[in-house]
């Protein structure tokens, strides 16, 4: 891979010549001061509304509090009712409003402000002709949580095709039409993707209604005296604005900045806040809504008057570089412990395989995470799991050893094929040494049918048998809430049962003081009602966060539509969850030649509409439920191959031209230099290549193991991963798209203390482009 890292002047525009990876830095000049502690600890997140539409929302999930006694102020835009009984706050836009404003409330004689951001709703029709008349058709996909119950499709004026209409979000769709209890794909849309089921869904691209040129640029900040000025300058496409207070909303924290404290000359917006404004920890947003466009929030983070940078004494989850590890598949640290589960039907790939926690703190006390220049562990689950096999209830009914760990048989101990829990707390507190956090897979959908809790409450958990007859097993969407995952892994029923939705949050918050853990990784996050994440976030705000004055992190894992993904995350559930929409695209987009970067593009900024463009999502390249990205990148499995699981069993995946080690490099620059969290799964810093589960569970190699083509793909992941680290616009900043097409994407990432261009180049050749630089940034 060629990588190209230097400073350079920059005019309005310049071409050359791009390889794989170009990175630009521009250093600005800055100044510091200071912090007060805000009365509301959480920063409020904007809330996304549709015109006319109504939504109601858990005050607990905009913000902690003892007690939720406020009074909201009206807006002309919005009609806000807020109920102190039950704690809603109910939202409806005006219709015909599009745009910005902020929902003032009161709280103990403080005024506070949410962001309020409202659109029109796009709309999209879908059409299929049958060669027979139906029973029932409905539309279902990725834009309704794959439901194929609610979106009926209709037949209205008799001529045979069967039509909806339904609203959609710019972004990247996958769906399929239901008829008569059979799913088929859009015959009359030729873009289809391999699903995990050996078939195919049809995909589906839905651009922007307009081009959005409206955009906010960091110009820097100045020191005057005792005050401090934040330059930016607003940009929309046209010529000669003039920007007016009305077109802004401006907080510090949670609270609107006066007027006075603002400046605006044309396109120039000047921010002048005193010293003693600016004490401790402080996040400056700044938005733009003109002419119907509204800009990205900017959003700025101060500590004591500075723009914040990476630093290990005073580590932000922005700066995380997370490192996903399957205890059994890592490293053997002590060959006593291993005791594979003896069954003559169990493949070797099914079973364990002698990782444990002594192997993983070798490699803590070695330094190879340093070395790599992650900061976080993710560890599978650490629960004592069955020392049985089970046979799988989906064809073709292999048997499986629990090896992964999400098969729990009790709630306090450790496994002991894994180690102790006096071994687990000095993994942690070697880690935390080594200035690396470690965070938990907690696993509170369900447990194995030899835990006690099911033993003796069964009445903490779900039903196995369907009214209709059916095993409720695996239906991911139909039964979200109750599906078991197998016939020997029952689900809580946390809706009919608030004591086991008591006892697992007790149960998380212990591993959490017990280990000293810094958050969780989350197991299937969507099968478990919110309130048990509203119940477990407040156990931990209160019992450990507040306490301990420190801030964990919490990321859960969801498959499904960007609706129900983000219903999880906000100040009262989730931090995050991992972004699977964009990981698809972006795996799509880059491996497949054809593909624009305009596609990645548009649902990278349907992320930011989602979640801001300071969000801490988790971006990933690989995971242990996934193909490996290397498999694809080689060509062994295809976007349209059948059965990936079969692959890995019967004819698994090797790299063959190391050539294809660039792809997985250049995926790695691009997940190391957006917004949110990059996450490497074990194995990612080698290129490590796999089918579908086991094939994607390998054992990791080390050292003399390793081939010349994976010491150097080590190397370069590595040094992206402290480039990341190293700069405050990769944690920080904004992003600014400048190029997208098939080959070749563009973007900068600013923050007040630098700006980045990155610029990736997908194809085999080098490219030219010519790349305008925004007018403003005129560094001598």
């Amino acid at each position: 891979m060629k990588s190209i890292l230097h400073t350079l002047n920059i005019n309005k525009k310049f071409s050359f010549k791009i390889g794989i990876l170009m990175l630009v830095i521009i250093t600005m000049s800055t100044s510091c001061q200071q912090k007060q502690n805000s009365e509301i600890v959480d920063l409020i997140q904007p809330l996304s509304l549709i015109a006319g539409q109504t939504d109601t929302i858990l005050v607990s999930d905009l913000f902690y509090a003892e007690d939720y006694n406020i009074t909201f102020e009206q807006d002309v835009n919005v009609i806000a009712k807020y109920n102190r009984q039950d704690e809603k706050l109910v939202i409806t836009p005006n219709p015909d409003f599009e745009g910005q404003t902020l929902l003032h409330f009161q709280k103990e004689n403080n005024t506070f402000s949410i962001p309020l951001f409202v659109k029109i709703q796009q709309m999209k029709k879908f059409s299929h002709k049958p060669k027979n008349k139906p029973g029932k058709i409905t539309l279902f996909g990725s834009f309704n949580s794959w439901n194929r119950n609610n979106l009926e499709m209709k037949d209205d004026d008799n001529d045979g095709t069967y039509e909806i209409e339904i609203p959609i979000q710019p972004g990247r769709y996958e769906y399929r039409f239901w008829i008569d209890g059979k799913e088929i794909i859009d015959p009359n849309n030729p873009e289809k993707i391999s699903n995990p089921f050996g078939e195919y869904n049809s995909l589906l691209t839905i651009y922007p209604k307009y081009n959005n040129k409206s955009f906010i640029h960091i110009l820097g900040m100045e020191k005057i005296g005792q005050n401090v000025k934040l330059k930016f300058q607003y940009e929309n496409g046209e010529k000669n604005v003039q920007l007016k207070p009305e077109h802004l909303i401006a907080l510090i924290n949670n609270q609107q900045i006066p007027g006075k404290n603002i400046i605006l000359k044309n396109d120039r917006i000047n921010i002048n806040l005193s010293n003693d404004q600016l004490k401790g920890e402080k996040t400056i947003r700044l938005s733009v809504a003109q002419n119907e466009k509204i800009a990205p929030l900017k959003t700025v983070m101060l500590n004591n008057g500075a723009p914040l940078s990476p630093n290990e004494n005073n580590f932000k989850w922005n700066e995380g570089v997370l490192y996903s590890i399957m205890i059994d598949r890592f490293k053997d640290g002590d060959p006593q412990n291993n005791s594979p589960v003896k069954q003559k039907e169990l493949s070797p790939k099914a079973n364990y395989r002698g990782g444990d926690l002594q192997g993983i703190l070798q490699k803590i006390e070695e330094g190879y995470f340093n070395s790599l220049g992650v900061n976080v562990l993710w560890l599978s689950p650490v629960n004592e799991n069955t020392n049985m096999a089970f046979r799988e209830y989906p064809e073709p009914h292999k048997y499986f050893s629990a090896y992964h760990g999400y098969w729990p048989v009790h709630h306090q101990k450790v496994e002991e094929k894994f180690g102790s829990m006096s071994l687990l707390q000095k993994l942690v507190k070697t880690a935390h040494d080594h200035n690396i956090k470690v965070i938990l897979d907690f696993v509170s959908n369900h447990t194995h049918i030899d835990h006690p809790f099911f033993k003796e409450h069964r009445d903490w958990y779900g039903k196995l048998d369907l009214p209709d007859g059916r095993k409720n097993i695996r239906f991911w969407d139909e039964y979200r809430l109750t599906t078991w995952f197998d016939t020997f892994l029952p689900s809580f029923d946390y809706l009919n049962s608030e004591e086991a939705l008591n006892v697992m949050t007790d149960n998380a918050v212990w591993w959490l003081k017990q280990a000293n853990f810094d958050g969780f990784r989350h197991d299937a996050v969507k099968h478990i009602p919110n309130k048990f994440w509203r119940v477990l976030t407040q156990k931990v705000k209160r019992e450990v966060e507040i306490p301990q004055n420190r801030k964990l992190y919490q990321i859960g894992e969801t498959f499904g539509s960007y609706e129900l993904i983000s219903s999880y995350v906000n100040n009262g559930q989730l931090s995050a969850q991992f972004n699977f929409n964009l990981f698809e695209t972006a795996r799509y987009v880059i491996l497949k030649p054809e593909a624009s970067f305009e596609v990645l593009d548009t649902e990278l900024n349907k992320t930011f509409d989602v979640y801001g463009q300071n969000h801490l999502m988790g971006n990933l390249m690989d995971s242990h439920d996934k193909v490996r990205f290397m498999a694809f990148a080689d060509g062994d499995i295809t976007f349209t191959s059948g059965n990936t699981e079969e692959i890995g069993w019967n004819n698994p995946p090797k790299v063959d031209d190391v050539a294809n080690y660039k792809k997985a490099r250049l995926y790695m620059a691009y997940m190391l230099t957006i917004p949110g969290v990059p996450t490497l799964y074990y194995g990612d810093e080698i290129g490590m290549t796999g089918a579908a589960d086991p094939d994607n569970r390998r054992m990791m190699r080390f050292g003399k193991e390793l081939s010349v083509a994976e010491n150097e793909m080590m190397k370069k992941v590595s040094w992206l991963i402290k480039l990341r680290r190293n700069h405050s616009a990769l944690c920080y900043g904004d992003f600014q798209t400048l190029l997208a097409d098939e080959k070749c994407y563009a973007y900068l990432r600013s923050d007040m203390n630098e700006r980045i261009l990155i610029v990736l180049n997908k194809g085999n050749a080098a490219e030219k482009r010519e790349i305008n630089i925004p007018e403003i940034y005129n560094v001598k």
